[in-house]
């Protein structure tokens, strides 16, 4: 079945899923007499031992450059009073996030050694080759900043080939201050290939305090989404239909009334696997296939606040910001066992399926799902208080994550200098 979606949407402000390039929908509630009114994000509970960061007379503004500059995780983790971020990239676009940096370039440095002091690198150097970056490290020391690189990907999601990125890797790894990851599985495998062992701080919230989780109607199905986006180079979007298409109908063979909802953008990276998306999903009519625009940070919310699982429909990746916010939503995540997905929260959220298997073994994790007693469904009391329950333990990590950033950054700053 497809599904063809005008929509008419208005800009985020400020755009922060959006910057993940992710795309969401408005969902109305037919039946509002069964429907949970969840918490709004700048509502749910703070722990009482929790306080806002507040400056202190003896401590110094630290400025970091960042690459990229702007982006909802340098954002949270920059997010200490005492840190401030030069943006030599930042026009007020959403597109700001995923353009070459300035920064990266060991002249711009030396222009702004006084300006700064410390480079912080992220991700966004796929555009550059390893010399320059080895070049940018160098001018970076040259000029007394220390240098954190923060290995979000191991396989990079935008990359088929991935041997460029790896010979970043071997000039970014050994010739950081300090590195930093977000699970110990990627840690481990970082300190085999480099013998660098790296420090270990999990991925900060995603969901902003400028969306509201929605009224959800309560449904006897149990509704599977997976978001294709456009199709870039780590998305199998053929594969994943063929799995999910297979695993729904074994899942209503057994007596669960399973449904499944496919989301495309209509502008893709890969019009070849577009088309086979189109043709596997309508095979069925317990798959919907809905393509629309890049849409913004409140409908994304509101469509995954309709699921009761999400599947991640990646071949090769690392970590996941779209596992993350699932996360803040309570919804159960459906993720390959590739990279390490399954470690960003090893409280039981996420079920594994194997890539190769196909079919069968995305079945399996969705009966998982339906039997586990932790796993909310959508529009349930049980899924608002665990979003509560889920938002102050974060507004604890994040605080804490802030923290530890700073920290970092003084030392390495303090080893630096005389």
């Amino acid at each position: 079945m497809l599904v063809h979606l005008p929509l008419h949407v208005k800009a985020p402000s400020p755009p922060r899923l959006a910057t993940y390039g992710w795309p969401c929908v408005t969902t109305l509630c037919a039946r509002p007499e069964r429907c949970i009114m969840l918490p709004t994000v700048s509502s749910m509970p703070v722990a009482d031992d929790v306080r806002p960061l507040a400056p202190t007379t003896d401590a110094a503004a630290i400025t970091v450059v960042s690459v990229p500059s702007s982006h909802p995780y340098v954002d949270s983790v920059t997010a200490s009073p005492h840190v401030r971020i030069h943006r030599p990239d930042d026009d007020g676009t959403r597109e700001a996030a995923w353009r070459p940096s300035a920064a990266l370039d060991p002249e711009w440095i030396r222009l702004h050694a006084r300006d700064a002091d410390l480079l912080h690198i992220h991700f966004g150097t796929e555009s550059f080759e390893p010399a320059r970056i080895a070049a940018c490290i160098e001018a970076a020391h040259e000029v007394g900043w220390p240098v954190v690189f923060t290995v979000h990907d191991l396989e990079h999601p935008q990359l088929l080939d991935q041997a460029p990125y790896r010979a970043q890797l071997d000039v970014l790894v050994p010739g950081a201050d300090a590195v930093i990851t977000l699970t110990e599985g990627a840690a481990a495998e970082i300190g085999r290939r480099w013998r660098r062992p790296p420090l270990v701080s999990r991925h900060p919230s995603v969901l902003s305090g400028d969306v509201s989780t929605p009224r959800v109607l309560s449904s006897e199905q149990f509704r599977v989404g997976m978001h294709l986006k456009d199709l870039r180079p780590n998305v199998d979007g053929a594969g994943m239909a063929e799995a999910l298409v297979a695993a729904v109908d074994s899942v209503a063979g057994t007596g669960v009334d399973v449904v499944a909802e496919v989301r495309m953008h209509r502008t893709v990276r890969d019009p070849a696997s577009r088309d086979a998306v189109r043709e596997i999903t309508g095979r069925t009519d317990r798959v919907v296939l809905i393509e629309h625009e890049r849409l913004d940070d409140q409908e994304l919310v509101n469509v995954l606040s309709r699921m009761d699982a999400c599947v991640l429909p990646y071949s090769h990746g690392t970590h996941s910001g779209w596992l993350e916010l699932c996360w803040d939503l309570a919804v159960p995540v459906l993720a390959p066992r590739v990279g390490f997905y399954s470690e960003q929260h090893p409280d039981g959220s996420t079920e594994s399926f194997d890539v190769a298997a196909g079919g069968e073994s995305l079945a399996d994790a969705i009966h998982a799902v339906v039997r586990r007693q932790d796993a909310t469904r959508a529009g349930s009391v049980e899924r608002a208080r665990q979003i509560r329950a889920r938002g102050a333990a974060r507004t604890v990590d994040d605080v804490t994550t802030a923290g530890d950033h700073e920290a970092l950054y003084r030392r390495l700053i303090a080893e630096r200098r005389p």
